[in-house]
């Protein structure tokens, strides 16, 4: 019996939340429907939660890092209150252009995870809706990778591409 965790690997915008594009403020955050249960049902299977999500809207200048953080402290009391524990948050708050380790498709957030925690890769998932999801989860060593999108993305580094959150509980058993 392996004395590692198994995690689960969420993107926040457009996994966590509709992907409304920037969001910053708890007024424009919308929790993805069934998003409850869907964490509720993989960490009554023993999964670790995280969230790995790129905030390039603080390296540009378009909220600031106090904004994502009275955002994150909102959502993580929300997903609290419905018995879900996030282990950590990881975000990367750079723009692209500044050619960070962490922003995905970089595997600078996953390194952080696996240093803080003891997780097993091989028995791991990446859920994200971006081809930097799958890509920064397959370099970082994780295999298992969904991509929530329409069945037309082409991904070589998702092993499932899904049209909904709910069809990765019939995935990840």
């Amino acid at each position: 019996m392996s004395n590692q965790n198994k995690a689960l690997f969420l993107d926040r915008d457009g996994v966590i939340n509709y992907d409304k594009g920037y969001v910053c403020k708890i007024e424009d955050f919308e929790f993805v429907k069934g998003i409850f249960e869907i964490l509720d049902y993989f960490q009554k299977k023993g999964f670790k939660l995280f969230i790995v999500t790129n905030q390039s809207g603080i390296g540009r200048g378009y909220y600031t890092l106090k904004d994502f953080e009275i955002l994150n402290e909102w959502m993580l009391k929300e997903l609290k209150k419905r018995g879900i524990k996030i282990e950590r948050v990881y975000f990367c708050p750079h723009a692209p252009e500044e050619g960070c380790s962490c922003r995905k498709p970089n595997i600078g957030m996953f390194q952080k995870a696996f240093k803080e925690f003891k997780i097993d890769k091989k028995l791991s998932w990446m859920i994200g809706d971006k081809l930097s999801d799958t890509k920064a989860a397959v370099s970082a060593g994780i295999e298992n990778t969904v991509l929530i999108g329409d069945c037309w993305i082409r991904d070589e580094n998702a092993k499932y591409i899904v049209n909904d959150i709910f069809d990765t509980i019939r995935l990840i058993r």
